[in-house]
């Protein structure tokens, strides 16, 4: 209930002009947000980067609803690979785009989201480093994964991202995990249907096993995006049964989210990057975390009303 409650106050326009007012530097926010700026989200890689750790940065923003506010977007990422190849910083960092804040909700949205993000792709590869897809709501999936496919003829290093909670992902699971295929199977932070998700906890987590299954089996590079360390011994335990070797997948979690964690698998010799938000854009992102996390819902409350 307390899950659904946070997914359904992610969309409350009243509760994130309170929380906006809030600078980006403090309690919760600069938790699970690097910054407001580029050099924010640089200087957070670098440091991730020096403790053995790999990145991906996401500009926060989404359903850009007009092309100036998504040809802002696609400036924010090329100014932040660039940013990040001049640091050093790649291959070690990449980059994760949500379509909807590249125009996916647009007019003529496919054409639009596909050729923004191809411009982001082309500057990944410049900066010799790579992107990755985030997945939304279910009402996307189709659309990101049509835009997936298109992008790989030119760019098959280009990343996807698959949801747990999703009924149909255990069958995307296995029409991806092909040689190449680089997949983050992540829970799903959105709130979504009975008729299209699992709604319980156990079943989410049922089919996480079954997907990460699927992909350990297949050909391609599973990225294993989770915090559970129950599901974190399940992953080692399917990537021995499929005798892959540290370096054939990854684990995936996010900034701010058990560092100390992050670190012991990197220092075991396991690929381990991290996921690192920024932007002025961060209200919906952290209140899905929150929704995640409902044990950290006590401190924002706390910043809340230290604010008003």
């Amino acid at each position: 209930m307390l899950r659904r409650t946070l997914l359904a106050l992610a969309g409350s326009q009243r509760v994130e002009r309170l929380a906006s007012t809030m600078p980006v530097s403090s309690g919760i926010v600069a938790r699970f947000v690097a910054g407001q700026t580029t050099a924010r989200a640089v200087a957070a890689t670098a440091a991730l980067v020096g403790d053995g750790l790999q990145v991906t940065i996401d500009h926060l923003g989404e359903d850009a609803l007009d092309r100036t506010r998504a040809t802002r977007a696609v400036a924010a990422y090329l100014e932040g690979l660039e940013a990040l190849a001049e640091a050093g910083l790649t291959p070690a960092a990449e980059v994760s785009v949500k379509l909807s804040a590249v125009g996916q909700a647009l007019t003529g949205g496919h054409d639009v989201a596909l050729d923004n993000a191809r411009r982001i792709c082309e500057a990944a590869r410049a900066a010799a480093t790579t992107v990755t897809l985030d997945m939304e709501d279910h009402t996307t999936t189709d659309s990101t994964l049509a835009v997936l496919a298109e992008l790989r003829r030119d760019f098959p290093e280009t990343g996807a991202v698959v949801q747990s909670q999703l009924h149909r992902t255990e069958a995307d699971c296995k029409d991806l995990a092909h040689m190449g295929s680089r997949v983050r199977l992540c829970k799903g932070a959105y709130k979504e249907p009975a008729r299209v998700a699992y709604q319980s906890r156990r079943d989410v987590d049922r089919s996480y096993v079954r997907c990460l299954r699927a992909l350990m089996q297949g050909a391609g590079y599973p990225m294993v995006a989770t915090h559970d360390p129950r599901l974190i011994r399940i992953a080692a335990m399917l990537a021995g049964r499929a005798e892959r070797k540290p370096g054939t997948y990854e684990y995936q979690m996010l900034f701010g989210v058990r560092p100390e964690e992050q670190k012991r698998l990197a220092a075991a010799g396991e690929t381990m990057r991290v996921y690192v938000p920024y932007g002025d854009q961060w209200y919906g992102y952290l209140m899905r975390r929150l929704a995640e996390r409902p044990q950290n819902l006590a401190f924002f409350v706390r910043s809340l009303a230290t604010k008003s």
